[in-house]
């Protein structure tokens, strides 16, 4: 089965033409209990094929269970990107990034490739003052509109700061998570498990509910 037509094809060739440096996608399967594994393996193989500087590492969750405690890798399947020098930059996939969540894979794969956003100096002066551990789940679905410009700015935010990590979970692949979560809507968004909100909202709101993990 093939996810992406001539059209889609090319004009992903054309946006990933843009890469600064190479990034790895290192995805993490297994063999049993994985419904999703082998499509998101085929889909992510369709997509390095029309990106030259994006690569496929194929991994198995049990079998390299010292890379995924590396990454921070509990689920399959799950996808982690690694940079030019093949470093971990703390912002993971899980479950198949296609649907809407082409477009979150898409601007987190040219982030790490070198063609970052700026953003406003008073921004990254609260970014910076991140000084305690901070975990961003975002719950999605891919046919939620709304949730890639969620997974993009908690990515965003972990690629700004080593303390921070940001994860994009499927909720339909990962129901059991949904349930003790509670996701009733997307995108649901869960700092450090203990502060909440719903929607794509602003990054200052991001930066609001990250802030109360840091008070003593």
């Amino acid at each position: 089965m093939k996810f992406l037509n001539e059209e889609v094809a090319k004009q992903l060739e054309g946006i990933f033409g843009g890469m600064k440096d190479d990034v790895t996608v290192a995805l993490f399967t297994r063999k049993e209990d994985c419904e999703t594994c082998t499509d998101t393996k085929d889909f992510l193989t369709e997509l390095a094929s029309v990106a030259p500087k994006l690569s496929l590492e194929n991994l198995d969750l049990e079998r390299d269970s010292d890379k995924a405690e590396e990454f921070g890798v509990e689920m399959a399947p799950s996808l982690v990107l690694l940079d030019k020098d093949k470093n971990y930059k703390r912002i993971k996939f899980n479950g198949v990034p296609s649907g809407h969540e082409i477009n979150s894979f898409i601007s987190s794969v040219m982030e790490v490739s070198g063609n970052s956003q700026d953003l406003p100096k008073e921004i990254v002066e609260r970014i910076e003052k991140i000084e305690k551990p901070v975990n961003i789940k975002v719950f999605v679905t891919l046919a939620c509109p709304h949730c890639p410009g969620a997974v993009e700015k908690a990515h965003k935010l972990a690629l700004e700061n080593p303390n921070i990590h940001a994860d994009m979970i499927e909720a339909q692949t990962f129901y059991d998570m949904s349930e003790k979560y509670n996701v009733s809507s997307v995108p649901k968004i869960v700092i450090n498990d203990e502060f909440e909100f719903v929607g794509n909202q602003p990054l200052e709101v991001f930066l609001e509910e990250i802030e109360k993990t840091q008070v003593a």
